[in-house]
């Protein structure tokens, strides 16, 4: 079955070849006949697993359309070469050549078709390099954003943000998570908003910048609805916890439902916020006191309220 593939092949090839040839009475190569059957030899190839080769022929195609000024077909053909690297494993050379696609998509005039084509690349590398990934999913969530599409804008920016958290990128995550949150303000979802503003809270606090998460609840104010909202109460209970140097009361919030059935890379900086100085608990005035009368005076209190008691209430 493999060899009869790759003889099809092969006779497709000697058929596209034979067009590209000129003579006497042929001026010219049949760019678009080289190219159907450049695209059926990678068909071929593909189905024969042998992959190297079918990239090969993709690139034939792709060089065909753009000798014959059809962009967009070409930029096809380069995104299946790209696929038939990422068959071999070969990641970064994948990205190269869906990236190459995507820019010509973009000067075809077919930006949606670009944007499809780096989110398909961001996914690609994810795992392998997600520094790249990120810039992947920026680039498509900006040319989502031009063409007005926001709802497409904010899932590629919501993968990216996820990513720099992820990757401890934390400057760049606030920045991120900044840029959704207006946007989810610009449509008007303003209970995302909610959401953006913990996950921001969380990022800047595991930035140890305690006034760029207090800025951050207070611009929220002007967003209908947050002040008088649980995710409002709980921030300014995070904040005063976190402030007041009290691990019980931060541990507590971050372990509210609000916070742990999050995304999992915010609800992980929920669990893991420590607050400053190794989270002891500030002492209150009356322990103080106690301790500056010693452990005798510390020791007198139950007996004076047993002796207040020992009668009853009555």
């Amino acid at each position: 079955m493999a060899a009869q593939k790759i003889n099809e092949a092969l006779e497709h090839i000697a058929k596209a070849e034979k067009h590209l040839k000129t003579g006497f009475l042929k001026w010219k190569p049949d760019y678009d006949s080289a190219a159907t059957e450049y695209g059926k030899a990678a068909v071929a190839f593909k189905n024969a697993k042998q992959f190297d080769q079918a990239r090969e022929a993709c690139l034939r195609e792709a060089e065909a359309h753009e000798n014959n000024k059809a962009l967009f077909h070409a930029a096809k053909a380069y995104e299946q070469a790209g696929m038939m690297l990422k068959e071999m494993q070969r990641l970064p050379e994948a990205v190269q050549l869906i990236e190459k696609a995507s820019m010509m998509y973009l000067e075809n005039g077919t930006p949606d078709t670009a944007a499809i084509a780096l989110e398909r690349a961001g996914k690609l590398i994810e795992n392998v390099s997600p520094e790249k990934a990120v810039q992947l999913y920026q680039q498509a969530a900006s040319v989502f954003e031009n063409e007005e599409r926001l709802r497409q804008a904010l899932e590629m920016l919501g993968k990216a943000s996820r990513l720099l958290v992820r990757g401890r990128r934390l400057d760049e995550a606030a920045l991120s998570l900044q840029k959704e949150k207006s946007i989810y303000k610009e449509i008007e979802n303003y209970p995302t908003c909610y959401k953006k503003t913990i996950a921001q809270v969380l990022v800047h606090l595991h930035r140890n910048d305690y006034v760029a998460a207090e800025r951050c609840v207070r611009e929220s104010y002007s967003i209908p609805g947050f002040n008088g909202s649980e995710d409002c109460a709980a921030l300014e209970q995070l904040l005063e916890g976190y402030d007041q140097q009290d691990q019980d009361q931060v541990s507590e919030v971050c372990n509210l439902p609000l916070f742990k059935y999050m995304d999992n890379d915010y609800a992980k900086l929920g669990l893991t916020l420590v607050v400053p100085g190794g989270g002891i608990k500030k002492k209150s005035p009356n322990a103080a006191q106690d301790k500056a009368r010693g452990p005798a005076a510390v020791g007198s209190h139950p007996e004076e309220e047993e002796d207040e008691y020992s009668g009853g209430l009555c």
